[in-house]
């Protein structure tokens, strides 16, 4: 069963987050443009999330996403060590090529497997 929770937030008519419970995963639909100016929204709204719900997995959708700067980096690092220390885990689809090398150069895709397709990403 999927369910849309969390609140779809827009920034400066741009919808910002929008957060989707599968189950036990929690799948992250990123804005266009993920950086210090929206990355305090996503870090206090998660921390709500995984507060209230039981979450083994975090995925994030990165297919509306066409900028990310260090702060964006930063959030999924965090987020990522978040999963691990609760025995979950940490998963990204949908970046394109320019998203995948800021992710690349960020270490993150050493941590979080990358997927083409969000019911790949699901499955793990």
């Amino acid at each position: 069963m999927c369910a849309k929770f969390g609140r779809e937030k827009k920034i400066m008519g741009e919808i910002s987050f929008l957060y989707e419970a599968r189950g036990q995963v929690l799948v992250i639909h990123l804005p266009k443009e993920f950086d210090h100016h929206n990355s305090r929204d996503l870090r206090y709204e998660t921390d709500l999330l995984l507060s209230e719900n039981y979450v083994r997995r975090m995925v994030f959708d990165f297919s509306r996403t066409v900028f990310m700067d260090s702060t964006g980096i930063g959030i999924l690092l965090n987020r990522y060590k978040q999963m691990q220390r609760s025995g979950g885990s940490a998963a990204i689809y949908g970046a394109n090529a320019q998203i995948r090398r800021v992710l690349a150069v960020g270490g993150v895709t050493k941590l979080m497997p990358q997927y083409a397709s969000k019911e790949a990403a699901l499955l793990g």
